[in-house]
Formats: structure tokens, sequence, C-alpha cells
């Protein structure tokens, strides 16, 4: 019990460090925070290995995705992107640049258009009506787990 204690608390500690405090966060469906996920399950990833994630988990926390990628480089761009469907540091849809939305899988230049577009984004409620207007309710899902949206007070 006291080792699940500790594990949830450095969880809890790790996911404030990559989001703001106040934030709407997308439902996970396929993928994990590269922040908070444990070594071994990082390791059974698509592309991944004991040593590689041991040297991923050495440079948590992640501030964005671009961080997450750096740590990957040693990955082909084909093998990361795959990586990515699993394993993700969740962009800030107001604040995410070209080239951290373009990371998502999947993601090409009309998408990232439409992410932009409907800024400053104020609520997932509105990244849903907005996007929605693009995609089918099982992509919604998907790009959501992605992104965050910061509440302002």
């Amino acid at each position: 019990m006291k080792h699940l204690m500790r594990a949830l608390f450095f969880a809890i500690a790790l996911y404030g460090l990559g989001q703001p405090a106040q934030a709407q966060t997308g439902k996970p469906v396929t993928i994990v925070d590269a922040n908070l996920v444990n070594e071994s399950d990082l390791a059974k990833l698509p592309h991944m290995n004991p040593a590689l994630a041991k040297a991923v988990i050495a440079k948590r926390p992640f501030k964005t995705v671009k961080d997450l990628d750096a740590a990957l480089s040693s990955l082909s761009k084909a093998d990361r992107t795959e990586l990515y469907t699993k394993v993700f540091v969740p962009i800030n849809l107001n604040t995410a640049t070209d080239e951290e939305i373009l990371l998502i899988p999947m993601i090409g230049n009309r998408m990232l258009r439409e992410f932009k577009e409907y800024r400053p984004y104020t609520a997932l409620a509105q990244f849903h009506r907005e996007i929605g207007k693009y995609v089918d309710a099982t992509e919604l899902a998907r790009l959501e787990q992605y992104v965050y949206v910061p509440l302002t007070k």
C-alpha cells in the first residue's frame, strides 16, 4: 500500500508539471501521457526497448511533445509517428506550435489550419463543436486525447 501511495503521488506530481493546474484534458482512448507511463509499459510499446525506455524516463518530465520527440531522436520519423499512437505529451490547443500539432499522428496541413483557426479555445466543448464539423465522433475522440485547454480565470 505504501508503494501504491508513493507511485500515485509521483504520477500526480509529474502530471502537474506538463499541464497547467487548471485545464480541461482530453480523455485517453489509445494513448498514455509520456510523463506518467512507467518504464516497463513504455518498453513494451512499438519501437521501444528496455534501454530506450530507461533513457526516455531519465529525461522526464517533458514540458512539450517536442522534448519527447528529441528524446526519441534515435528512432526514425516513421517509427516515432507510430509510437505516438500509443504515447504522447498533450499539447495546449492555444499555444501549440505548428510542429507540435503536426506530431499528432495522421494530422496534415488542413487539420493544422482548423486547429489554429478557432483559437483561443476556452473549453474542450468548443474543440468538439468546431473540429467535429470536419471529422466523425471516433476521430474527434482520437484527436481529443492529444490536447488540453487551459482554463482561464
